[in-house]
């Protein structure tokens, strides 16, 4: 059973009129109310303020918190599962990327690592209460670049960690980086072919998975991400790849690097992988195991989206590890 000593008060916030947010964000309520969508994504919305936008995200179930971050081009929709295999013991607290999924999309919005590590924060202080011996720490649940997020969080305050876990994801500065995305961080080239085409998130859609995806699982992911406005995020997330050793995000990732394996060390770790990533190769895999040796491997035949070729899998292994005891 989930440690009791360290259980949350469920939040306060009510949920959202879907309807008007809908509206604000520049999705059309009819998508989000059909049948089809509403039984894939049964949860109520909520939001968070950050200056002066709003992030969404869901906060489902009671008990011991999980918190679960995702990358791009995907937003708490692809969660839904494990929410929704959680919800009945833990409280499930999901968060949508400001730029990202039903949260707010400034178009003057600086978007990088640090910002949306300060989001995070700002997100979790409001939602929990202070930690203590009765509550406030999290399982933390983070998947590409939810990884350098929820690890840059980690490494401030890592009396808030229970426990991590790992989908494909990398927080570090070694690796490298197909050339399709090479291509999308472009000025104008990769401008047009994410937020004109959106190609980047659609062919996400086919490239991620070993098993096709259904069509109203892609309809889904592209939902947020309707318009040249819409897909801001996107592109932002891409240009923001520290691939160039002098910017800001690739100073504050080889931080991360170098602090997360120390300050992080007493905490157990999970690490489920799909092992038919063409992104997060094996090669990032190796340097999981180096630098968190103590950490437990599980690999799969699935793609990057991994949770939709081997969720059954996934959701047991993960609710096994939430049973095992705190050093």
């Amino acid at each position: 059973m989930p440690d009791e000593s360290h259980h949350s008060v469920t939040t306060s916030i009510p949920a959202i009129d879907r309807r008007h947010w809908a509206m604000r964000i520049g999705v059309p309520f009819n998508q989000l109310r059909a049948s089809s969508f509403k039984a894939l994504y049964p949860f109520e919305s909520r939001l968070h303020p950050i200056d002066q936008y709003s992030c969404h995200y869901l906060d489902e179930g009671e008990g011991e918190p999980a918190v679960m971050l995702h990358g791009n081009p995907t937003w708490s929709f692809f969660y839904r599962d494990l929410i929704k295999g959680l919800r009945g013991e833990y409280r499930c607290l999901v968060l949508d990327h400001l730029g990202c999924g039903f949260s707010e999309k400034p178009q003057k919005y600086r978007y990088n690592l640090e910002n949306h590590v300060l989001n995070l924060e700002s997100w979790l202080n409001g939602v929990l209460p202070p930690v203590s011996w009765t509550g406030g720490k999290i399982n933390l649940i983070v998947h590409d670049w939810g990884g350098p997020i929820g690890f840059g969080y980690a490494v401030r305050n890592p009396e808030r960690i229970l426990r991590l876990i790992v989908l494909n994801s990398s927080i570090f500065t070694q690796g490298s980086m197909p050339w399709n995305i090479r291509l999308c961080r472009t000025e104008r080239l990769g401008r047009f072919i994410v937020r004109g085409l959106n190609l980047f998130a659609g062919e996400a859609t086919v490239r991620t998975t070993v098993r096709p995806l259904a069509k109203k699982v892609r309809n889904g992911y592209l939902l947020p991400y309707n318009s040249w406005k819409n897909r801001i995020g996107i592109y932002a997330f891409l240009r923001d790849i520290p691939l160039e050793s002098d910017s800001p995000t690739h100073r504050l990732l080889r931080n991360i690097e170098k602090a997360a394996p120390e300050r992080l060390a007493d905490k157990p770790m999970l690490i489920e992988w799909g092992a038919k990533d063409w992104c997060f190769t094996p090669a990032f895999l190796s340097l999981w195991r180096k630098n968190f040796p103590h950490a437990k491997v599980d690999e799969h035949e699935a793609g990057h989206y991994l949770i939709e070729d081997a969720g059954k899998d996934i959701l047991d292994n993960i609710r096994k590890f939430l049973k095992t005891s705190i050093p």
